[in-house]
């Protein structure tokens, strides 16, 4: 989505100019790209579909991100989902609500996941997984500054509806953990006027991948690894490293390539409820402006477990 990009400018410049700036660079891109979250670990499911169901009962999670705070338009970001396990062996269902905005533009994504699992061995389960969404883009050019007459920015557009369809794959055992998907398929463009293309959907490629070590009774280590491909944007690698303390507190860091530094902090109230934050530092030239005081992010998740023997211990993926 339109949070996501890094865009070149003189900050020097009043706040407004640059909000507007860089929601134009944004908004008349071919690169649009998907919400940016520092805490994916525990958000599989707003990127890979196969992963709905996988966590064995009925999961709900909910997510705020606040990016690059102090800057006059700065993109935020509200996420919620639930999914479960259906009646049928192996079947999943999930539903997603993804609410983003940058200055006078905001994009709100439905999404319904499917998903099937089979097990290739004693532990391993392999999950495919499809999704379908509708996507509502609300784009108010009155509300900016204009200093140009350019009539492609006089008409408002109005909650603009687009479908679309996505795929994915995800693979796990009680340790480790791989996935590959494209959340959104169709190249959509939402508006267009004289050749201008505005807000155009590209297919964004992910791959996750995570693993859990046991370094003793009490403590846990798990790197995880994001990455990010789209067509017309750079190619995002995002590493952390999180510690489970006796599986109540989590610490970590991680570090997105060439944008932020980020630290993590969770804990898990009980076998059911965990509260994760995160602040990122950017790394860029936008890092380093007074009026922006980096980027924050809070997540809660709750688990309905209605069986001790559902889950012996809270669950790191």
């Amino acid at each position: 989505m339109l949070n996501t990009y890094s865009t070149t400018v003189n900050w020097k410049i009043l706040k407004q100019v640059v909000a507007t700036m860089a929601l134009c660079l944004g908004v008349f891109s071919y690169g649009q790209q998907d919400a940016q979250y520092t805490q994916y670990m525990y958000n599989t499911i707003s990127v890979n579909p196969a992963y709905a169901g996988s966590r064995g009962h009925i999961s709900i999670g909910a997510l705020h991100r606040s990016q690059w705070v102090g800057l006059d338009g700065a993109p935020t970001t509200q996420t919620f989902n639930a999914h479960s396990p259906i009646g049928y062996r192996g079947v999943g269902l999930g539903l997603s609500i993804v609410n983003d905005k940058i200055g006078p533009t905001a994009e709100t994504n439905f999404d319904v996941d499917f998903s099937y699992t089979v097990w290739t061995s004693k532990e391993g389960r392999l999950s495919f997984g499809l999704k379908a969404s509708a996507n509502l883009l609300d784009i108010r050019f009155s509300e900016l500054n204009q200093y140009t007459t350019d009539p492609t920015l006089q008409q408002d557009i109005d909650n603009r509806l687009s479908p679309n369809i996505g795929a994915g794959v995800y693979y796990r055992t009680n340790k480790f953990y791989v996935g590959l998907s494209v959340p959104r398929f169709l190249e959509t463009t939402h508006f267009q006027e004289t050749n201008l293309s505005t807000a155009k959907e590209q297919m964004n490629l992910y791959l996750i991948t995570g693993y859990v070590w046991d370094l003793n009774d009490s403590v846990k280590f798990k790197p995880a690894l994001l990455t990010k491909v789209v067509e017309g944007a750079p190619l995002q690698v995002d590493v952390s490293v999180n510690f489970m303390f006796n599986d109540k507190f989590i610490l970590g860091a991680a570090y997105r390539w060439d944008a932020a530094f980020s630290g993590m902090a969770g804990f898990n109230v009980s076998n059911k409820f965990l509260i994760g934050i995160a602040y990122d530092k950017e790394t860029t030239d936008l890092g380093n402006t007074a009026f922006n005081d980096g980027s924050f992010e809070v997540i809660f998740r709750y688990d309905f477990i209605t069986s001790k023997n559902n889950l012996k211990s809270p669950r790191f993926f």
